[in-house]
This record gives structure tokens, sequence and C-alpha cells, in this order.
């Protein structure tokens, strides 16, 4: 093993000079040592990721005053901003594909990766809390546009590591020959002692080029008295290039991995903007919901006060005579049934508390201090005095230009005719030049053992060998070989070309047949896409008019039952109704409130939707996206009234 010292000389130098591993706090930034320890170690050591964060921001506690949560808009918004896990669970997809494009730059195929959109935690659309029905949040997982990966795209043909490879073999082996005859070794068990060690750097390059440098040793030791050195130093340094010139040739072929992965990133961001928009338009369908359950609250607890005075009044009546005391069991039902109602419209209120603090919490409703805070929605719900109107076209265009899935999909299109550059590419036969240069060095010591005679000879004493009757060029030690080989005195060339010509190329040209199939097919959902943003933005247009029309239709019809119950009132005072129709009276105009609340959330949820169908949600309530990226609002939370 003595023999590999000086070809080992080097390499044990490099390791020597490496410090020793050490903690990470422990390193000097800036300091040789580091600098080296970073240069060969950090590509073999893993980085942990920072846990995940499951801390709500501070600014839930600054909203809670006195077991209540004051909540505007602005702050609902922000709340999920920092803390929604639909959104921090999106946040990971961008780091995912930053991941996987350098994995695509050191000429790894990308691994595959989808994007889904969560609507789980709160669910856009459904039932305002006017309507006095039920309010459950639905959850559910909303596919978007998949990101091209190259393990869809040109799979018959292989893309080289781009990365450098170091690639070493060190051995050490004794063999025992026995000899049938004593003519070439001079000995009946040949033992020879051989020392190998061999090192080659190789990479791979986009035009399709790949180089290789190797550097072997080989010494070898025998017990033969026939050889002239003995031990005697084989070594040689290579160079080999080879170019592909048909299949796998160029940069639009060899980069097509990574031009995907940067596609992919910008996929990964335009999901997370996606994420975010339906999250934000969710969190505001349900806050409107909550202010309407409120005012359904409200209208509720008004009827019951008007139905609990009609008892006390007939109750009064009927104890001087006036009325008869069947019409204090009517007025009895009707607050029972006014009590329900309260007690009904009071839960969809507590359901819209819970649905919207889950949403607004990493932690969900777990700390007790948020689960028993009631939500006091601070904003109201305004209609404009006159809708302002934008045709149809320019919010189509808007929409187009707005909507990140719609450009999710552009990107993974174009990235589907970037892999069929590599199916194409692959139905090329191969062809791949090469050539090659060493140049070889050979050095020994002269052999110590005597010669043996040779058999049948007369004379059979063994001979000592003459220094003279050698090669002295050839006599040294290692630097002996070396000098040969950088004065080139043995070279070794060879040039060549190798061809693969797959006959028929069934495989390949299925490949390219599926692959076009496959973009076909995306540009047909592309083009339903675009089709049902259309519809989106018409439906959501007509909703907002029929929102506003209902409105409109509701405030009338409550102030038609004020005046009317009003007037039952009067009559009924005066002796000229009964009590039936001042109840139906008070019925009716309760219904009316009702109705009046919910045409308001309604309107409030189409203006919503038509926001969120134009790609319009981030710029109506001025969100920053890197605002929203960070997971850090800077906008201050609002004040909550009565606390200064």
């Amino acid at each position: 093993m003595h023999l590999l010292r000086r070809p080992l000389s080097l390499l044990c130098a490099l390791l020597l000079a490496s410090p020793a591993a050490l903690p990470q706090q422990t390193r000097k930034s800036g300091s040789f040592g580091n600098w080296w320890q970073g240069r060969f170690t950090d590509p073999f050591t893993w980085r942990e990721i920072a846990p995940a964060n499951l801390s709500n921001s501070n600014r839930l506690e600054q909203l809670l005053r006195a077991g209540k949560l004051y909540l505007s808009l602005q702050d609902t918004i922000a709340l999920a901003l920092e803390n929604n896990l639909d959104i921090e669970l999106q946040r990971f997809g961008p780091k995912i594909s930053e991941a996987d494009l350098n994995r695509a730059i050191s000429g790894g195929i990308a691994r595959n990766q989808g994007n889904f959109i969560n609507t789980g935690t709160v669910q856009v659309g459904g039932d305002g809390g006017g309507g006095g029905n039920g309010i459950v949040s639905s959850g559910g997982i909303e596919s978007t546009s998949q990101a091209v990966t190259a393990a869809a795209t040109g799979t018959s043909l292989n893309v080289a590591n781009f990365d450098p490879v170091f690639t070493s073999t060190i051995q050490h082996s004794k063999t025992t020959q026995p000899q049938t005859t004593l003519f070439n070794t001079g000995t009946s068990s040949l033992i020879s002692i051989r020392d190998v060690s061999q090192f080659s750097v190789s990479k791979a390059f986009v035009s399709g080029t790949t180089v290789s440098l190797g550097f072997n040793n080989f010494i070898s030791e025998q017990n033969s008295g026939r050889l002239d050195f003995n031990p005697a130093r084989n070594v040689n340094a290579s160079i080999q290039v080879q170019q592909r010139l048909l299949q796998g040739f160029g940069f639009a072929v060899n980069n097509r991995n990574i031009r995907i992965g940067r596609n992919n990133l910008k996929v990964s961001g335009l999901a997370f903007k996606q994420q975010v928009i339906t999250t934000v338009a969710g969190v505001i369908a349900r806050y409107w919901d909550l202010v309407a359950a409120n005012e359904d609250v409200l209208v509720k607890r008004q009827a019951l006060a008007l139905n609990q005075k009609l008892y006390e009044d007939n109750k009064k009546q009927v104890e001087i005579g006036t009325l008869a005391p069947i019409e204090i069991i009517r007025a009895e039902a009707e607050v029972a049934r006014s009590q329900q109602e309260l007690t009904i419209s009071e839960t969809n209120l507590l359901q819209q508390e819970t649905i919207l603090k889950n949403a607004l919490s990493r932690t969900g409703v777990a700390s007790a201090s948020l689960a028993d805070a009631r939500v006091i929605a601070t904003d109201k719900i305004r209609i404009p005095e006159t809708e302002p109107i934008e045709p149809i076209q320019d919010l189509v265009a808007r929409a187009m230009e707005n909507r990140p899935e719609v450009e999710q999909s552009r990107i993974n299109i174009e990235s589907a005719k970037i892999g069929l550059v590599g199916t194409r590419n692959a139905l090329r036969p191969s062809i791949d030049a090469f050539g090659r240069l060493q140049n070889n060095g050979l050095s020994g010591s002269l052999n110590a053992l005597p010669i043996p005679p040779v058999p049948g000879a007369t004379n059979t004493a063994s001979l000592i060998r003459n220094p003279a009757s050698v090669d002295g060029f050839f006599l040294g030690g290692y630097g002996t070989a070396l000098g040969q080989i950088f004065r080139r005195n043995f070279p070794d060339y060879a040039v060549g070309v190798t061809l693969n010509v797959p006959l028929r190329n069934r495989a390949a040209q299925s490949d390219m047949v599926r692959e076009q199939l496959s973009v076909r097919q995306s540009e047909v959902r592309f083009q339903q896409q675009q089709n049902q943003v259309r519809v989106d933005v018409q439906n959501a247009l007509i909703s907002l008019q029929q929102a506003r029309a209902r409105y409109q239709t509701a405030t009338k019809n409550r102030v038609l039952q004020e005046q009317t119950l009003d007037a039952e009132q009067k009559k009924y005072g005066l002796g000229a109704s009964t009590i039936f129709f001042v109840i139906q009276a008070q019925r009716d105009l309760t219904s009316a409130q009702a109705n009046e609340v919910a045409a308001l959330s309604t309107y409030a949820r189409a203006r919503n939707d038509l926001e969120r169908a134009t790609g319009q949600t981030l710029a109506a309530n001025n969100i920053n996206m890197e605002e929203a990226i960070q997971g850090v609002v800077s906008r201050p939370p609002s004040t909550v009234p009565g606390v200064q």
C-alpha cells in the first residue's frame, strides 16, 4: 500500500486542509476556514427548514376587548392574510417550485407538483344570515392548472447531469496465480501486488457536450525475474469530449427542464395569488353574512318587543273587561313564536362568528378567550345611490388580465410546448461524435530479482540484471512518470462517431403523438376556461343588478308595512280593527324587515362575487401581495370603539 503514497498525496493534502466539522454557531463569518468548509461540505449538508408557524399575529389580541372581538372589514382581511391556514399552506408552493428549479438547473427532472386552491375554511357563496337559514361552511379543494413537469414532456429523451461529478476508485489487491510454464515469469507461482488509484471529473453542458477528465495510476509489483522494472508505475492523464449531433443536440433541448422549472415557479406564485383572492373573497362574504345576521337578530328582537307590548296591552284590557280573554292566549302564542325566531336568529349569528373566527386564527377556536369572544362587526353594508356602469367587454378584458388561473393555464401551455421540443428531438437517430486525448507515462525501479535461467539452456546459473541492459529513460520514481505525461512522450489519440438508429422508432412516434394530443387538450381546456370566465363575469353582473333591484323593492315594502302597521294599530285603538289584523300587520312588517336585511346581504355578496370574477378583489381591498407573501400587514388595527 506504500506505493500509493505519492498519487494520494494531493488528495490527502486537500482533506487535511479542510477543518473538522464545527457547530454552525462556532464558525467565524468571513474566515478562510469557514469558506473552505462551506465550499466542500455544504453540498452534502442538509439544511433544516424552519418549523411551521402556528401562532397568531398580535393583531388578534389587539382587537380583543372585554370579551369582544371588534372587527372592521379591513381588520378582517388583515387577519386573514396573517393567520389563515389556507394562505399559509399555499406559501410553501413557491418554495417547493424554487427547489424544483434548482433540481432542473442541475440536470435533474423536477418532481410532480400540483396546485390546489383550498376553499374549505371559508366557502364563497351560501345563504346569508338575513334569511334566518343556518349557515355551515362546507370544505373543499378547488383544483387549478397543474404545473407542467419534464417527466410529462419529452420522456424518451434524458438530460445529462449539469453538475460536475467527481469519481474516484482506490484499490489494493494481491493475487497468486499458478503458472503452467516457467518461461514467461520464471516462477511456478506468480504473486502480483497491484495498487490502483483513479480520479475523474465529468460535466455535461446544455449544448449536448460532455467533458471528462481522468487521471489514473497503476502500480504493480511481482515476484517475477523476467520484468525489467519491478515495481512498475503506469500513469496516464486523459481528456474526452463527446458531442451529440442529432438526438440531444442544442440548447433548446437540454435546457427545456430549466425553462419549464422557471415557468412552474411563476405558476406557483400565481396559485398563491389565487389562494389569497379565494380566501379574502370568502372572508369578505362571511363578514357581510355576519353583519346581516346581526341585523336579522335586531329585527327579531324588535318583533319580539312589539308582540310583548301587544300581549301586555291585551292583558290590561282583559282585566278591565274590554277584551275577550282569548285574545291574551293569541297574543301569548305570538310572543312564543317571536321568541323561537329570535333564538334561531341568534344561533345563526353564533355559527357565523365561529366560522369567521376559525378563518382568522391559526389555532381556530382552541383558545378559550377567542372561542368565548363575541364578534362585533364595526362596518355596515352600504349601497351606493347609483351603480357605476361599465361595458361588459371591459369587465371581461379585465378578468382575462387579472385572474391568476387564466395566466396559469397560459404558462402551462407554453411549458407543454417547450417539452414538445424534447419529445420531437427524441425522434432523431443518435449520432455522437467523440474525441479522446491521453498521455501515458511509465517508470519503475530496476528489478532486484535475478534473471531466471531459460529452461533447457546449457547455462543454468541465474544472472544479475545489468542496468545498462534496460532503457534508463524509464528508471525513476513517480516524478519520472509524471514528467513523461506533461512532456507528452507517449500520447494516444482517438476520434470517432457512434450511431444508433431505431429502425421502426415506434416508441418515440407514440410519445410525440401523445404529447401533441395533450397540448391540444390543454388548448381546448384553456378555451373552455376563457368561456367560463366570460360566463362568470356576465352572471356576476346580472346578479348584482338583481340584488340591487331586490333591495330597492324590499326597502319600499318595509316602508309600506311600517305604515300599514301604524294604521292598523290606530284603528285597533279606536275599536275599528281586531287583534288578528294587528298581529298580521306585525308579522308582515317583521317579514319585510328580514327580507330587507337578506337583500342587503345578497347585494354585498353579489358585489364581492363581481370583484372576484373580474380579478379585482386585491385592488378593491387595497391588498399588497408582498405583505400577503410575508404574512405581515403593515396597516395598524382599527381603533376599537370606546377605546382611545
